[in-house]
């Protein structure tokens, strides 16, 4: 059965709480100081049982209008307003100012109920029927029943639960949503039960013992008693007043504008991005950075409104805009939200979440404005493009897109299934399910490659880059996964090779010049001439000029002709070959080597049997033991 929330809406004094009263017998100022003045003040809440059975849940919202941040608390959830005008008095302020903010919060179903007929006559009231259906004309309540009725007499009140029951029947079923959540809208303790807290279920559901975490706080607690409408239940789903007893939490960490929801659902942030709509009755343009009161589900947060492509906003006008909370809230894409100015103040506009967790945007800029216009117009397959897209060379968790699009994690999959097909996203971590945005990526392996091109132009003699200083190098470094995926991809289709830790484009070769290749051959019959003791290089390389004899060493080295033993002491690759085997020769035979030993098979001085010996131990030929050394086991 659908789950319906009614909620009422007008002026300070149009008997609401009466009215609600009259229908349930239950009188929802439950506050000393709203007995005394006579006023709401506070949210009230009833329930209903209609002549079909059907028991809906009431929200009573208080019609002054220093409680109108009250009455947008509680217009949170409702699926059908009443809008009550007295007879007597007609359109008032707050009844203009109430309808406004049903509107912003696309609340779709409403009733108009004129009460106080009994205080006024036939002609009186027929002007004010007039009135309202004149004003009620450009607005969602243009077609809506007009509901005549006395709270005092009785009057009507048959033929309201009738046209409720009637408008109720054309709400279509809520979409239940992919999480649970509740805006709190009132917390107290309990003897013996604890906190409490209530509000109504806006998406989802829970049971007994669900895990669930109240926000933004990120306070983690359980469910230990739910009701409704006054009685225990297991379950409760969205469209529902509920009350939850909560486990192990004080009630003073709790505030109304908290929101419960399912364990790890939300996320805590200071800013949201929107599509804005200014209000025709604004009485003044809204400039850049203005202040303002940001209401959405229960809160009230000051912010700050940024304009992301014009510097004011003229009243009925709309633009997308940053707005920069001074204190963190937890929505979902797709809530709605009311802005109300600083001072004086008074409902001004609102809109629609478009990203619940964006990052600082620059104005003026083009991409944002069409990834948010995506964001507000776009399919769920363009949104989820979107959201991976703005990870940029981070990329998205595949977890973490059911939250940003507000969709369940079936057709989440699906459209990543499809944009997968279409190499419109990259998966470059299967373990963490991390995607990238195909432009992202392509971006990353370019500059990857440029880097290996250029550096290949500036340093021709050298092989290639080593591998941590590539990742450096390119952007996204921050993401080794990312950098390990292009590495390994650009390597499967042959566009780099990887040579121990040196990376280098394929097609790179090392091609020395006439008279470069004159200076390797000096050096290599300098080495083998040297035998087992070469000149220390720094004896030898001013012999040649500039830093040509360098260049070509590194050369030789990275190409295996001459073995680097340590700094400025190279051996020709044939002398040290030879020597290897002779040491194991030695070792196979005697078990062990003595450094005077070593000396003697050299028959070398100490300054290159110690970098030899120590050398052997580093490409763990041997290991030294005591004083000796063995062969190492391999």
């Amino acid at each position: 059965m659908k789950q319906i929330v009614l909620g009422t809406a007008g002026h300070i004094d149009h008997g609401k709480t009466s009215l609600i009263k009259a229908l349930s017998g239950i009188d929802t100022d439950r506050l000393k100081e709203e007995k005394e003045r006579g006023i709401t003040i506070e949210l009230g809440f009833a329930h209903l049982e209609l002549p079909g059975g059907r028991l809906i849940g009431i929200v009573d919202v208080p019609g002054h209008e220093k409680f109108v941040k009250n009455m947008v608390a509680g217009a949170t959830g409702i699926d059908l307003v009443a809008l009550v005008i007295a007879a007597d008095e007609g359109v008032m302020p707050q009844t203009r100012e109430h309808l406004e903010i049903c509107e912003l919060l696309k609340i779709r179903h409403g009733v108009v109920v004129l009460t106080k007929i009994d205080m006024v006559d036939e002609e009186w009231l027929e002007l004010v029927r007039e009135d309202v259906r004149e004003y009620l004309a450009e607005t969602f309540l243009a077609d809506a029943p007009i509901v005549e009725v006395s709270s005092q007499t009785g009057e009507g009140l048959d033929t309201l639960l009738k046209v409720l029951e009637d408008q109720i029947s054309r709400i279509p079923e809520r979409d239940m949503g992919h999480l649970f959540r509740l805006p709190i809208d009132r917390v107290f303790s309990m003897k013996g039960f604890g906190t409490v807290i209530t509000g109504t279920t806006i998406s989802g559901s829970i049971r007994l013992g669900d895990e669930v975490t109240i926000y933004p706080q990120g306070i983690d607690s359980k469910i230990r008693g739910i009701q409704v409408h006054n009685k225990e239940v297991e379950e409760v789903r969205a469209g529902l007043r509920t009350a939850v007893n909560l486990q192990g939490v004080e009630k003073a960490s709790i505030e109304r504008g908290n929101v419960l929801a399912t364990r790890n659902g939300l996320r805590p942030t200071f800013m949201v991005d929107v599509e804005l709509n200014l209000l025709s009755s604004a009485s003044r343009k809204l400039k850049n950075r203005a202040k303002a009161r940001f209401h959405t589900g229960t809160s009230e947060i000051i912010s700050t409104v940024v304009l992301l492509d014009r510097d004011l906003l003229e009243p009925g006008s709309s633009c997308y805009a940053q707005v920069r909370l001074d204190a963190p809230t937890a929505v979902l894409k797709g809530d709605h939200y009311v802005l109300r100015s600083y001072s004086p103040v008074r409902t001004i506009g609102g809109g629609e979440i478009l990203n619940a967790l964006p990052g600082k945007k620059k104005r003026f800029s083009e991409a944002p404005l069409a990834e948010l216009k995506k964001l507000h117009t776009g399919d769920l397959s363009e949104v989820a493009e979107v959201f991976v897209r703005l990870g940029r060379f981070k990329g998205v968790e595949e977890g973490e897109l059911p939250f940003l699009a507000n969709t369940g994690r079936k057709k989440i999959d699906e459209c990543l299934k499809a944009l997968k097909a279409q190499k419109r996203v990259v998966q470059y971590d299967r373990e963490r399910g991390l995607l990238i945005h195909a432009d992202f990526y392509q971006r990353a392996r370019e500059e990857l490659l440029q880097t290996l091109e250029r550096y290949h132009r500036d340093f021709p003699l050298k092989t290639g880059l080593m591998k941590e200083e590539l990742r450096s190098r390119t952007v996204g470094s921050e993401q080794p996964r990312l950098f390990q995926f292009l590495m390994a991809q650009l390597t499967a289709e042959g566009r780099v090779v990887q040579e121990k830790e040196v990376v280098r484009l394929a097609e790179h070769r090392v091609a020395l010049a006439e008279d470069q290749e004159k200076v390797r051959r000096d050096l290599e019959e300098l080495y083998l001439k040297g035998d087992l003791q070469p000149p220390y290089f720094k004896e030898v390389k001013d012999q040649f000029p500039g830093k040509t004899a360098e260049e070509v060493l590194n050369v030789m080295v990275q190409e295996g002709l001459l073995v680097k033993v340590k700094e400025d002491l190279f051996f020709h690759r044939k002398v040290m070959e030879d020597l290897e085997a002779r040491l194991i020769e030695f070792l196979r035979e005697h078990g062990e080597i003595t450094t005077p030993q070593f000396k003697d098979m050299t028959d070398a001085s100490r300054k290159y049997t110690i970098p030899l010996i120590e050398y052997f131990d580093r490409t763990q030929v041997t290991v030294r033991v005591g004083d000796s050394r063995v062969l190492r086991k391999r």
